[in-house]
């Protein structure tokens, strides 16, 4: 006999079948704060599409560090255009014509082929949909404008910061160390000032960049921000005009490409004497410089070629475990050859003060080999467990907090821009323009700062997630490591730290500190 079994209908079936949404981001620079921007765009797209009940998450691709004005650059949107031809998407969602592509041509290119494969774009800054549109000509119009909005800012920014060099009103939002804003003005912080003033005497005195940088970590003086001194900063210190109470605009400039160019005289540059109050003299500020300049000759530096301090790969990176200061490159000749050699610069100096001997350097190369072979061949066991604890450190509530803030600093920018048009165009006049947008660009210093301390908490545990998904792509991909490579070294390490003579400790980018033993 006949077995029969019913099987219910299923009423949640509704047989339409859901579209299949992705989400294209973009941050035109690849620093922290750029990458929580990223990371917040992310978050919002990914609860905004699994929001809708008619929609199913395809992905969100992104690409930082990138400018908008270069299709063929952008990976994640060859990516995010690669899975459309594969028929895994639907419709994407993005900001706006300007995160998309800023060239006209481009965007209709994109937009075309997208809608030859059944895909729609949203953009939600411009309420434009492609699916729903019955010409290019509205698309055409909007792109066109994205494609010129940055260069209108930026001209429109540049007039007005010119004509604030110009006129003396141009406010310094970040001042160096030493001094702080008060009012739009700089002030003189006394405590900081006394490290100033002795940072140009240790100059004058014979003492290098790198001496003075390690005698001020040895004390724990603070730098800028709670960091550590480094020679580049003590190198820029003794270089910067501001000490002297005066203040040189322009220094840097922007392409019409929008690349960032030192002005070696190409742009003009306007000197502001007497612009604040000076911490040192015009003329200790002329001898130290002097100074540093002749050092420099005798070790065949100038001031366009790459710093001694970054020829060599381990240059800068080697610290002393006992005493803390960074490890100097020497030969050492003995009658069966010279060899080349990495010591303590405060052995050097004074072998009481700190007992570390000299490395060599083909056992520190021969020590990251082994740790990054080691790297290579366990990585299920090393790299995979810290990248699972990093997951889910974000914060949500703080990324919402960004988001709020980065809202606040876009209207401010509108309104600057408004000012700056009125003020163009004769409407306002020049002393009210002044007095607005000095105010506009305080409150932005204060929209900033509190953004910046947001960034600070998250910043390191997604920069360290980054460098983390660098590191497992390189040794999944690689075969064990035969020859050393200095390029290889400087992509993954912080720094390394001399324990002894025996061992030292690579301190990776990523987070993760291991030790290795340095074999004769």
């Amino acid at each position: 006999m006949k077995k029969i079994t019913k099987i219910e209908q299923n009423r949640d079936y509704t047989g339409k079948k859901k579209i299949r949404v992705a989400a294209y981001c973009r941050v035109s620079t690849a620093s922290d704060e750029q990458l929580v921007s990223l990371e917040n765009q992310k978050v919002h797209y990914e609860h905004y599409i699994k929001a809708n009940g008619d929609w199913e998450y395809a992905g969100i691709y992104f690409d930082k560090g990138i400018t908008g004005t270069k299709k063929d650059k952008r990976d994640g949107l060859l990516s995010l255009i690669a899975d459309c031809e594969c028929g895994r998407i639907d419709l994407v969602i993005t900001k706006s014509i300007s995160r998309f592509c800023r060239n006209t041509t481009d965007c209709l290119e994109l937009v075309r082929k997208l809608l030859d494969l059944g895909v729609h774009i949203i953009f939600e800054k411009e309420n434009l949909n492609t699916g729903s549109m019955e010409s290019e000509l509205m698309l055409s119009i909007l792109s066109g404008l994205a494609e010129n909005e940055s260069v209108s800012i930026s001209e429109n920014e540049k007039w007005s910061v010119r004509k604030r060099f110009q006129n003396g009103t141009f406010i310094i939002s970040y001042p160096p160390y030493g001094y702080h804003n008060e009012d739009g003005a700089m002030v003189i912080l006394p405590d900081q000032a006394e490290i100033i003033r002795e940072i140009f005497a240790s100059a004058l005195s014979g003492k290098g960049t790198g001496a003075i940088a390690d005698d001020l970590n040895t004390r724990a003086v603070p730098a800028k921000k709670g960091g550590k001194w480094t020679s580049a900063t003590i190198w820029g210190i003794i270089r910067n005009e501001k000490y002297t109470g005066d203040a040189l605009f322009q220094k840097t400039y922007t392409d019409d490409s929008f690349n960032r160019h030192k002005n070696y005289g190409d742009q003009d540059q306007y000197l502001v004497q007497g612009h604040h109050e000076a911490i040192i003299s015009h003329e200790v500020y002329e001898k130290a410089n002097a100074v540093m300049k002749q050092r420099g000759r005798e070790k065949g530096i100038s001031d366009q070629t790459e710093k001694y301090h970054n020829r060599y790969g381990f240059s800068a990176k080697i610290k002393c475990g006992e005493c803390g200061s960074n490890y100097k490159r020497r030969i050492n000749y003995k009658p069966s050859g010279s060899e080349i050699a990495w010591c303590c610069s405060r052995h050097i100096e004074n072998a009481a003060e700190c007992s570390m001997k000299y490395i060599l350097d083909d056992r520190i190369k021969a020590a990251f080999l082994t740790m990054m072979n080691k790297l290579i061949f366990g990585q299920k066991l090393i790299l995979k467990p810290l990248a699972n604890s990093l997951k889910g450190q974000n914060d949500n509530s703080r990324f919402e907090k960004i988001n709020e803030l980065e809202k606040k600093l876009e209207k401010n920018i509108e309104q600057r821009q408004v000012l700056t048009n009125l003020v163009a165009s004769g409407y306002l006049d020049p002393a009210l323009f002044n007095e607005e947008s000095n105010e506009l660009s305080r409150q932005a210093e204060l929209l900033r700062d509190e953004k910046e301390n947001l960034i600070y908490f998250i910043g390191g545990d997604m920069s360290r997630t980054e460098e983390l998904k660098k590191l497992i792509k390189f040794v999944s991909k690689s075969e064990m490591l035969t020859q050393y490579d200095d390029e290889l070294f400087l992509s993954y390490v912080e720094r390394i730290t001399v324990l002894s003579r025996k061992e030292l400790v690579f301190e990776l980018k990523c987070g993760l500190k291991l030790r290795e033993r340095l074999v004769k």
